[in-house]
């Protein structure tokens, strides 16, 4: 009866599993690949998601990793939509480059790793300095000025590790996946 009961739990758990992912399918690759396929004038972001919404995603989502950067998930949107780039790269960038903030060269307040090569480190005032500035680049610098607008384009020129772009999109997706649990916690299923 044990085994009967367990089967039926299981039968139930994939039923519902495949009606969530199928509903969801479009979804998916309505965020997968846009994310990192940014048009020069078009920003993409999760649907029914407003500032207030993102702006605590990416709060709650620097705070598991105590990032010195949550404070500021606010200065992030408002940067991201000011310069019309993914909300989510400044924050993709960081964990890449600095582990959200956690490793940096002293009191630069450089998450980024912009302009930091050889013995150059570049600083900044603040963290929202960093941020206004990093977010001003990556639209006029690369995006406008070499008309780099994905994020693989970006990494060329960007970073010397030829896989700086995939980390860079992992992160991204591991937003997108934040974000569909945060607005929706219920959707994990355990048995």
């Amino acid at each position: 009866m044990r085994n009967i009961f367990k089967s039926l739990i299981m039968v139930f758990a994939v039923a519902l599993l495949f009606a969530l992912t199928s509903s969801k399918e479009a979804y998916a690759s309505q965020i997968s690949l846009p994310s990192a396929n940014l048009a020069a004038t078009q920003v993409h972001s999760i649907p029914a998601l407003n500032q207030d919404d993102r702006a605590q995603i990416l709060r709650s989502y620097l705070e598991q990793y105590n990032s010195p950067l949550a404070d500021h998930a606010d200065i992030i949107i408002k940067e991201a939509d000011a310069n019309n780039i993914d909300w989510r790269w400044i924050v993709a960038i960081s964990g890449v480059e600095s582990g959200f903030g956690e490793s940096i060269p002293a009191y630069s307040y450089n998450a980024w790793g912009y302009n930091i090569y050889g013995n150059n480190t570049r600083s900044f005032a603040s963290w929202d300095d960093g941020i206004i500035t990093v977010s001003t680049a990556l639209r006029q610098t690369y995006m406008n000025d070499r008309s780099e607008t994905d994020i693989y384009a970006i990494g060329s020129s960007y970073a010397a590790d030829p896989d700086w772009a995939y980390k860079v999109q992992g992160y991204v997706d591991d937003i997108n996946q934040y974000s569909q649990r945060f607005n929706n916690p219920n959707l994990s299923i355990s048995l």
